[in-house]
């Protein structure tokens, strides 16, 4: 009997489940891609259920998605392009002006969701344990689809205008990669500056109007001096996407020093903006 009740013992400590400790991080900093591998399902719920609530109820769904970069060139093309003239390179102007709002509404949609990420599913953060990582870059990445959507309206207005798609677009890619980097650090900065400070749900929308009018959108960046290039791209990394956007899809001058310059510092901006949310990360649950 004692043999019997000893096996039975035996099997009921191996069916018990494995208990897993979660300790705050150390010191160390590490971006784990093991970890955020295994929750990789979760960035797509996360994106997937954006998506549902942004368009859920509406009337013409996904036409939101045209309608905020098409309104915009219609403004812009009236009355940068019609009555202050501002030069295009011979380019039409709303097509000139599209191309470069195409990028820049992937950005703003983009920083404005990641920077609200984690105080938006607050109650998600005290409650369950996963990586808060993911949290940000699903707000990066569901813009992605209306980007997509207004990029057929690109294609159109090529056509229009008698612009014919070419291998250069294929430059899009990195150029999309690029921005969405910049994204990745500019969101990872606010979202863990917003857990603590709420004023940034109020300077995030304030300052991307603000630099909508820095950046090349509606003038050429051959605006500035030659020799102020470089810093230029240092102090709007928006700058050299935006024109490399023009250069890939209508055939501009490529933006040389402006993008070297751009990429320098957006890889900054995300080393540092991981770094410091990494740093942030142990205390989000406790403030938020």
């Amino acid at each position: 009997m004692k043999k019997n009740s000893s096996d039975k013992t035996g099997k009921l400590k191996d069916q018990r489940a494995p208990v897993i400790v979660i300790r705050p991080p150390g010191s160390k900093v590490s971006l784990n891609i093991r970890e955020l591998w295994a929750y990789r399902e979760l960035v797509y719920f996360l994106i997937w259920r954006d998506i549902k609530v942004r368009y859920k109820q509406t009337i013409i769904g996904f036409a939101y998605a045209i309608i905020q970069p098409v309104f915009m060139m219609v403004v812009f093309s009236l009355f940068f392009g019609t009555l202050a003239k501002i030069p295009s390179g011979g380019i039409p102007y709303p097509l000139f002006n599209y191309a470069a709002l195409l990028p820049w509404t992937l950005f703003a949609n983009s920083v404005t969701r990641s920077s609200n990420s984690l105080v938006q599913d607050s109650g998600l953060v005290q409650k369950v344990y996963f990586p808060r990582l993911l949290m940000p870059i699903s707000g990066i990445l569901s813009p992605l689809v209306d980007f997509f959507i207004a990029f057929i309206v690109l294609i159109g207005l090529m056509l229009y205008f008698g612009y014919f798609p070419s291998l250069m677009m294929l430059w899009i890619i990195p150029l999309l990669i690029m921005e969405l980097m910049l994204a990745a650090g500019a969101g990872l900065w606010l979202s863990a500056i917003n857990v603590q400070y709420r004023d940034v749900v109020y300077i995030v929308p304030f300052g991307i109007q603000l630099l909508l009018f820095a950046s090349p959108v509606v003038y050429s960046s051959t605006f500035i001096p030659a020799r102020f290039q470089a810093a230029y791209g240092l102090i709007n990394p928006m700058s050299g996407i935006i024109e490399g956007f023009r250069w890939a899809i209508l055939g501009t001058a490529a933006p040389s020093r402006l993008m070297i310059a751009s990429v320098g510092i957006i890889i900054i901006i995300l080393i540092s903006g991981f770094f410091y949310f990494r740093r942030r990360e142990k205390i989000f649950a406790d403030v938020v």
